[in-house]
């Protein structure tokens, strides 16, 4: 299946977890892209949203293969790539350090004027358009899961089957609407998959602060 846009996927994801509406979930996007699907997930739902900070740490001379990810508090999960690429842990630690700083100046943008919000005994959805390695779906779940949500889901539009088997470890259920046997890239199941700015994720994030569009 070729999604028209996130906004589509979104709506599918929405569908199959339907069983949640009404009992607040806590939807979490990934930034930048899935924040725009994280917000119908949660209106739909009538829940909560928010964000989830996490980077991918890219490989030397290749930053978009993704060797692992770390999260806000400085958790890192590292994959495969560093053991078969031989990468060095002065290599990861340089960029840990680089992505690290990148959250720091997300998160003052994102999220100004309130705390992340708590998942402690709460349904929480982290939300991503779709997962390649699963290197920064895992750090996120990681990253919850360590908050002790009473419930923890992960959704997506797309990911190949093998990424998907090691989410489903890391997540008490998984949502992916698409699970492709020849995957290339994520982009490749979007007829629009267009860039989402650090603008949108704010004016999103402002607008549910705001108590704007919940429950629609």
């Amino acid at each position: 299946m070729i999604f028209e846009s996130r906004e589509q996927a979104a709506r599918l994801i929405a569908k199959k977890l339907a069983s949640y509406r009404g009992r607040n979930p806590l939807v979490l996007g990934i930034p930048r892209g899935a924040v725009p699907m994280a917000r119908i997930i949660a209106d739909t739902l009538q829940g909560e949203l928010d964000v989830v900070l996490v980077h991918k740490l890219g490989a030397p001379n290749q930053p978009e293969l993704a060797i692992g990810s770390v999260d806000e508090t400085g958790h890192v999960y590292l994959s495969d790539y560093v053991r078969e690429l031989g990468i060095s842990d002065d290599y990861i630690e340089a960029e840990t350090q680089a992505q690290l700083e990148t959250l720091r100046r997300r998160r003052a943008l994102f999220t100004p004027l309130h705390p992340p919000s708590n998942p402690k005994g709460r349904i929480v959805i982290v939300v991503d358009n779709g997962i390649a390695t699963g290197a920064t779906m895992i750090a996120a779940l990681r990253a919850v899961r360590a908050k002790q949500p009473a419930k923890l889901i992960g959704a997506v539009a797309v990911a190949p089957p093998s990424t998907l088997r090691r989410i489903q470890e890391e997540a008490d259920e998984v949502v992916c609407l698409e699970a492709p046997e020849h995957f290339y890239a994520v982009g490749e199941f979007f007829e629009d998959f267009s860039q989402v700015t650090d603008d949108e994720v704010i004016a999103i994030l402002c607008e549910r602060s705001s108590g704007a569009s919940v429950g629609k």
